[in-house]
């Protein structure tokens, strides 16, 4: 439903370009805003809020605050640019072609800008646009923006797309050692404009009443492309040489925590990378492992990126590896539900899904943890995982989401061997020694030794409120291994 709001100013000039802003919540650095300013012409934005949609791609509550939250402060940002930005509501995507149609003829635009997204649904949406500007002789023009590398240009010596992260990444490196990518520049501020008629908008305060979060949250997650850079700046600046060191511990503050940032465009990979590199003066110097280990997650992400366009079934809930959709997963609802709760009686498991339900967030070793526990100790559908986590993460991002979960579960990219599967035991020993991370999610364990808390069960201990293991780590290991071999 579209609801009336007034126009904000005094009529001066129409517009006629547009900048159709999506997952790139920001001024700075920002592709499409950038080539539109350029023209000659003033500019005017849109944003489309689509709760329907948000529901069918499962996207979380908090990332939807988040969202939000960032949304109010771009709005700000862009008036100080005197670029209006409409907030409009259209609650599925298959409706979008016609609303961008009424509002570039209402407002009189000819010309409308954004940066490309790349998963089905997207791609879809956007076509659906293009064929309907364009027949009424507009121009919808998308820019590469999401990714380093454009979609398509990392390719083997066959000219195939890297089903392997490895040699994707070693061509990234040789690219970025001949040239990173360099940011745009801040944009001008233009004429004063506003609109001619009444266009209809939402209230973004009235629509974020709708997905509450804690107090807490809102502590842990502020908005603002300036917070933003100052978390990249804190960490490539302080944090990243120690980053291999760190990176595997959930106990300590050693990742960069700036996915959630990513995910919806308040920072650009490139200025991800400009800040890595800036002590360096944009020299690409991998001085120390911790800056090669942190270039190699930004890598990851571009991986799923560029596996995604090459590889849309991967958004379609297919797995990447044909035959392992034969896999007999287990039909186990009670067993999913304990996983969900953090109540599996397996304390790393059940601290990082404890983790996740309380702070919209989890650590990506503990994510790798979990998700494999489910995968293969309970032999539960790697797609019901890949959701609950969608519906709960501040980051959740399509792409990676979707790749680390088929990571953990043997039907994606990874090239290791299916009957790799993690102890979760043996993993919170080595990452969580002391059981800090432990006893901080599951405060039942509070009181046990560091030598008792990975496995309670393992030990002689006087009566606790804590489930006992809901499988056995050794006999779900072989049964795993079985159904893979079954294939």
């Amino acid at each position: 439903m579209i609801t009336l709001d007034r126009p904000c100013l005094e009529n001066i000039i129409m517009p006629t370009q547009l900048i159709w802003f999506r997952q790139d919540l920001r001024i700075q650095d920002h592709s499409a805003l950038w080539h539109a300013t350029q023209q000659g012409q003033p500019c005017i934005a849109v944003v489309i809020l689509s709760p329907e949609q948000w529901q069918i791609h499962h996207d979380a509550s908090c990332k939807i605050n988040f969202y939000l939250r960032q949304l109010k402060i771009l709005q700000q940002h862009l008036l100080e640019k005197n670029i209006p930005l409409i907030v409009a509501q259209v609650n599925l995507w298959k409706n979008v072609a016609n609303y961008m149609l009424q509002l570039t003829e209402q407002l009189g635009v000819t010309h409308v800008y954004a940066n490309a997204e790349y998963a089905v649904h997207e791609k879809q949406r956007d076509d659906a646009v293009l064929k309907v500007l364009s027949q009424q002789g507009k121009k919808f023009q998308l820019f590469q923006d999401h990714t380093l590398f454009p979609a398509k240009s990392i390719r083997t010596q066959s000219n195939q797309p890297y089903k392997v992260f490895t040699p994707f990444k070693k061509v990234c490196f040789e690219r970025l050692q001949y040239s990173i990518p360099k940011c745009y520049p801040d944009i001008e501020t233009q004429q004063r404009i506003t609109l001619q008629n009444d266009i209809r908008q939402v209230s973004i305060d009235d629509m974020l009443t709708q997905y509450p979060v804690s107090e807490y949250m809102l502590q842990q997650w502020p908005v603002g492309e300036s917070i933003a850079h100052e978390k990249l700046y804190e960490f490539t600046q302080h944090q990243v040489k120690q980053y291999k060191n760190q990176r595997d511990l959930p106990a300590i503050h050693g990742t960069s925590r700036i996915s959630a940032y990513l995910n919806i465009g308040i920072i650009s990979a490139r200025q991800c990378l400009q800040a890595l590199f800036q002590p360096y003066h944009g020299e690409f110097v991998l001085s120390d492992k911790g800056i090669e280990t942190w270039l190699s997650e930004i890598l990851w992400r571009e991986f799923y990126q560029h596996i995604m366009v090459d590889y849309p079934k991967v958004s379609k809930s297919k797995p990447f590896k044909d035959e392992t959709a034969r896999l007999a997963w287990r039909d186990a609802p009670h067993d999913f539900e304990k996983w969900a709760q953090g109540q599996t009686g397996i304390p790393i498991v059940d601290a990082g899904m404890r983790e996740l339900k309380n702070t919209g967030w989890m650590h990506n070793r503990v994510r790798m943890i979990c998700a494999m526990f489910l995968t293969k100790n309970l032999l539960i559908d790697w797609r019901e995982g890949e959701r609950w986590f969608m519906q709960h993460l501040i980051d959740g991002e399509l792409a990676a989401n979707n790749g680390g979960w088929q990571w953990s579960a043997s039907t994606g990219t990874d090239s290791a061997p299916y009957f790799r599967i993690f102890n979760p035991v043996t993993q919170s020993e080595r990452f969580d020694p002391e059981g800090t991370y432990i006893k901080q999610w599951v405060p039942e364990l509070a009181s046990l030794s560091a030598k008792q808390v990975h496995a309670p069960f393992e030990h002689k201990i006087g009566h606790i409120e804590y489930p006992k293991p809901i499988v056995d780590l050794k006999s779900s290991r072989v049964r795993a291994i079985d159904a893979f071999k079954n294939l």
